[in-house]
């Protein structure tokens, strides 16, 4: 899953980044409104975590514009605004969810899963595919109930998976998923972290659709 912080304290975004990085998220942090419109234009992202008090512009302004020109992902408001209008100002502007600071960075994981799930209407907190069940907020993947010990990406490419498990994924949409800004990316590498999946989970598991993608198997 990747993510956009929108963030101008140094020291938050980099706890933020640590703290999603351990749960598999690839996060890419931008400090200014600017960046943050381009970023959403030319990127594909699964959510955005979004400080209100940018240095050229106001945050809820920002979100407002994404959503009249369409961005469909969920957004998360991060500030230390905590009036009750601010909060029902925020939520009518668009955002799923307004954490304020200062936050506890579990919660925050946790507000994350939650809105994920919900994005790809999935209501329980397990993903289940058969005999392959894999638990976000645990970061564990169990099959046949035995437990799989998976590398983060290889974690985050079965999580992209799961979620929409008859999704026929390209190699570059799973790139954008997995590889944050500044990541080198070998030509190969979503067929290096498929064919180590396989090696773990089953050759059947993960299916290559020819000259398009891969997908999980179709469950009979």
């Amino acid at each position: 899953m990747r993510l956009l912080l929108v963030e101008d304290d140094e020291m938050i975004a980099e706890s933020v980044q640590r703290a999603m990085a351990q749960h598999g998220y690839a996060v890419d942090n931008v400090r200014n409104a600017r960046d943050a419109k381009l970023s959403v234009a030319t990127h594909e992202y699964d959510l955005v975590l979004l400080d209100l008090g940018l240095p050229d512009g106001d945050g809820l302004a920002l979100l407002q514009s994404w959503r009249r020109d369409g961005f469909g992902g969920a957004v998360i408001i991060l500030t230390a605004r905590d009036a009750v209008e601010d909060r029902i100002l925020g939520l009518d502007s668009g955002a799923d969810d307004y954490l304020l600071k200062p936050f506890d960075l579990n919660e925050l994981g946790a507000r994350v899963r939650a809105l994920l799930r919900r994005r790809t209407g999935q209501s329980q907190p397990l993903y289940q595919h058969g005999s392959l069940v894999l638990d976000p907020a645990a970061h564990e993947v169990r099959l046949s109930d035995k437990i799989v010990a998976l590398v983060p990406r290889e974690f985050a490419l079965l999580h992209a998976l799961i979620e929409e498990p008859t999704r026929v994924f390209r190699r570059d949409q799973l790139e954008e998923k997995l590889y944050g800004w500044g990541k080198e990316i070998g030509s190969n590498a979503i067929e290096v972290h498929v064919h180590s999946l396989r090696r773990k989970l089953g050759a059947d598991q993960i299916v290559t659709v020819r000259g398009v993608g891969y997908r999980l198997k179709a469950l009979t």
